[in-house]
């Protein structure tokens, strides 16, 4: 694709008026004087399957797939990519030089990546690994962690069945936990991982007291509205290592910009700002 065609791709959900990737997209467009746009398509529930098959007839190289449609656009691809199968979501189509479609799931690269930018020695098999939730954003992080190396992930989610479902169905070294025995399945961790809302603008605060949690651990917080949730503040005010959810939203939007521009973007100083300063 030459980088004088005017390259069109975009972020699809409903609702997605508050995504910050028009913003991220736009920023490289720009700083490496491409020709294109990323555009909102607000896509309600029950039009995906008019608004999916439509991207390439309109022009689009592709597009990223917010909630709800993250697992439904699944049954829409030609072809989908091994990683967003196992996921069992995906979060950015790209379309191919025939015109079919490919689904594709960036969101534990751009976690890995972010624990990576923060901790550059950072391993994932350096002790057991602690993780909240039990959703789409848990799912991608588990799966990645596990793919780098982990060799436990205890999984706690407040109904204990979607934990163990999960468990069941990645295997060694995920287990889960019941809820109740969240405060006591830090002991030993070298990483706390939270992919529930709690603590997200709105929302209630994580209930959890991080009495047993190793001053060393590394803890993580998918969420990035606010920057510093209270797990992030307590972490930090009792000397732990943090990383936000900005790291993860910057980095999934890489390759997704690579695979529709021909540039593998670089994050910048100027770009966290530019986010941070909307948040």
């Amino acid at each position: 694709m030459s980088s004088h065609t005017f390259g069109l791709a975009g972020i699809m959900g409903w609702p997605v008026a508050h995504s910050r990737s028009p913003l991220i997209h736009n920023h490289w467009v720009q700083k490496y004087g491409l020709t294109g746009a990323y555009v909102q398509l607000p896509v309600a529930p029950g039009k995906l399957d008019i608004a999916i098959p439509g991207l390439a007839a309109l022009g689009f190289r592709g597009c990223n797939i917010t909630l709800p449609h993250k697992v439904d656009a699944l049954q829409l691809m030609d072809e989908v990519d091994a990683n967003a199968r196992r996921m069992g979501a995906m979060n950015t189509i790209v379309v191919q030089p025939d015109g079919s479609l490919k689904g594709f799931n960036n969101d534990g690269f751009g976690y890995i990546q972010s624990l990576l930018d923060a901790k550059p020695d950072w391993r994932a098999d350096a002790g057991p690994i602690t993780v909240l939730g039990a959703g789409g954003a848990a799912r991608a992080v588990v799966l990645s962690l596990a793919d780098r190396g982990a060799k436990e992930i205890r999984l706690l989610n407040r109904s204990p069945e979607k934990a163990q479902a999960l468990a069941d169905e990645f295997g060694a070294p995920v287990k889960a936990l019941p809820w109740s025995e969240r405060h006591a399945a830090l002991a030993d961790v070298a990483l706390l991982v939270n992919t529930t809302s709690q603590g997200m603008h709105g929302q209630p605060d994580l209930d959890l007291k991080l009495d047993a949690l190793p001053r060393h651990a590394l803890v993580s917080d998918v969420i990035y509205v606010p920057l510093e949730t209270p797990l992030l503040v307590a972490a930090r005010q009792r000397g732990n290592p943090t990383v936000n959810g900005l790291g993860m939203l910057l980095n999934q939007a890489r390759p997704a910009f690579h695979a529709w521009f021909g540039v593998m973007p670089e994050i910048t100083p100027e770009l966290r700002q530019a986010i941070e300063a909307t948040l």
